[in-house]
């Protein structure tokens, strides 16, 4: 199958943002962590994440990011570990042409993948394309906003041109996602530099070179999983 499509439908949506001059703000992760555990806030996770599944699109950016960076807290959240659906998927995924049982068994595997990991942006946009296809309006609208929320949350701090305005992110995957919706390609290095994940970029029309990731919370995972 061509991988062509891929993030296909936020590009455009993600780049007229980029264009617009916005303000960014760092993730205060200690601030996230005490406001989400607030039972009569509407910050407090659990309703957020309620929120997220039935994919509400009152979130104000706020909300999303606490929504998103307030995973890193969550029992669940393993940013280097793989579901036992995603070898199925690929599996799949390497057909040379897709059919209707095809973009089904897309779709079941991906619900599978996205209950245990709902930020799961590669699977979102894998369902994307099964909905497309399949001409399931209503359920690509609900898989789209899903992402657009994941989305907002990390491009709201940052532009990744320097580490003062590194982009965060909660997992490694998610850097490589975020170049293809920026229009960006890998250039094929990466480097770990303090708590800052550095990727070159293919040569673009804008002149970037690299971009910069604060990954803080992965490396604490890292370090954690090696403490047991």
């Amino acid at each position: 199958m061509k991988r062509g499509f891929f993030f296909i439908y936020v590009i455009g949506f993600c780049l007229v943002l980029n264009a617009q001059k916005r303000d960014f703000e760092s993730v205060k992760y200690n601030t996230i962590e005490k406001n989400i555990a607030d039972e009569a806030s509407n910050l407090f996770y659990p309703k957020l994440m309620k929120r997220f599944l039935e994919s509400d699109s009152t979130f104000n950016l706020k909300e999303k990011r606490h929504l998103y960076y307030g995973y890193s807290f969550d029992e669940n959240y393993s940013p280097y570990g793989s579901s036992d659906y995603s070898d199925s998927l690929r599996g799949v995924l390497k057909k040379e042409q897709l059919k209707t049982n095809d973009f089904k068994e897309i779709i079941r595997l991906g619900d599978s993948i996205l209950k245990e990991e709902p930020f799961d942006l590669r699977t979102l946009n894998y369902q994307l394309y099964a909905y497309e296809n399949l001409e399931n309006r209503d359920k690509f609208k609900f898989r789209l906003n899903q992402m657009k929320v994941i989305i907002d949350a990390i491009i709201s701090t940052g532009d990744g041109e320097k580490k003062k305005t590194a982009f965060y992110v909660l997992y490694t995957s998610h850097e490589y996602e975020l170049l293809n919706i920026l229009g960006l390609q890998f250039g094929g290095r990466q480097s770990l530099i303090e708590h800052y994940d550095y990727l070159t970029v293919a040569k673009n029309d804008h002149g970037i070179e690299g971009m910069y990731f604060e990954i803080t919370p992965c490396l604490n995972s890292l370090a954690k999983s090696f403490r047991k």
